[in-house]
């Protein structure tokens, strides 16, 4: 009857050095042991299992059929804890498993396919999952744990249970349908935002998008007029959409001219206001694990280069 038999890598790694070698005393060397102790080791082995391994002689040992394949099914085994023991130093590492990234409006088309390129290039071992949502959503999804890292623009405060990183500021510009008189002005110095004094306004909704909204307001009250409202969208692809339309303007992050959506003439706005910047923001727990730091760090790195 066999015994009870605790497989360690040590003891397997004796066992194939004696099947490589075909003798314990050239074993015995490779190991940096006596002979004594390793034929006590192969003989605890082969009671441990209730067989035979090997075939012993006065010139050497060879393996007995069990022995053969125990020593395929013994690599197998010390290959796969080797492989699990790299794995897992890796996930602690940040260097692979799966982060559930959540991302708001079109920032999937500004931002996400270069910053997934970047992961594909320097972090291969990494998975990211992706979830759209509103700015409200992704933050408390964040919070609770069901993502990991929340891709945000300009949230109007970040509460001090997540961590908050910037790593895009852009300027923001009129946005005009393609007929419209000033459109024309696109490719030169641009417009002062008086000059859209008596448009309708397509304006970004105070709940949804609380800081463009408060952004409008205060960059047209700074010179002189209170946005005369046509439509209020939620989202910026609805404040595109209106604009589009051909019904009214609206102020957007220029970056949007790249939107594929035609119909909108993007117009640099003159002036220095500090609320004609947009800012984007990556939110994360406190607690974040390697991976989140790990693409952090590569964002941070490639918005410096």
């Amino acid at each position: 009857m066999a015994d009870d038999i605790n497989l360690t890598k040590r003891l397997l790694e004796q066992f194939l050095v004696v099947a490589d070698e075909r003798h314990f005393g050239r074993a015995a060397e490779r190991l940096f042991m006596s002979q004594p102790p390793l034929s006590q080791s192969i003989q605890r082995l082969e009671r441990g299992l209730g067989v035979r391994l090997f075939d012993r002689g006065p010139g050497g040992v060879s393996l007995t059929p069990a022995g053969e394949a125990f020593a395929v099914d013994a690599r197998r085994l010390l290959d796969a804890q080797s492989a699990a023991i790299e794995r897992v130093r890796r996930v602690a590492a940040g260097l692979e498993g799966v982060v559930r990234v959540g991302y708001v409006s079109v920032l999937s088309h500004l931002y996400l396919p270069g910053f997934l390129r970047a992961v594909a290039e320097e972090l291969p071992g990494l998975r990211v999952h992706l979830h759209h949502d509103s700015s409200a959503a992704v933050a408390d999804l964040v919070r609770s744990g069901a993502l990991d890292l929340g891709f945000l623009r300009d949230p109007a405060s970040v509460s001090d249970d997540l961590v908050s990183t910037r790593f895009a500021v852009e300027r923001i510009a009129a946005a005009l349908p393609d007929g419209h008189p000033l459109a024309g002005a696109a490719g030169a110095a641009g417009i002062d935002l008086a000059d859209l004094r008596d448009e309708d306004f397509v304006l970004p909704d105070p709940v949804a998008l609380p800081t463009l909204a408060r952004q409008v307001q205060l960059a047209c009250h700074d010179v002189g007029f209170t946005p005369r409202a046509r439509a209020v969208a939620d989202d910026l692809s609805g404040l595109y959409s209106y604009v589009a339309s051909g019904l009214c303007v609206g102020l957007l992050p220029g970056r949007l001219d790249g939107f594929p959506v035609p119909g909108v003439a993007f117009v640099p706005l003159r002036g220095a206001s500090s609320y004609l910047e947009t800012s984007v923001v990556a939110v994360r727990r406190p607690e974040a694990d390697a991976a989140v730091l790990r693409l952090l760090e590569l964002i941070d790195r490639r918005t410096g280069e």
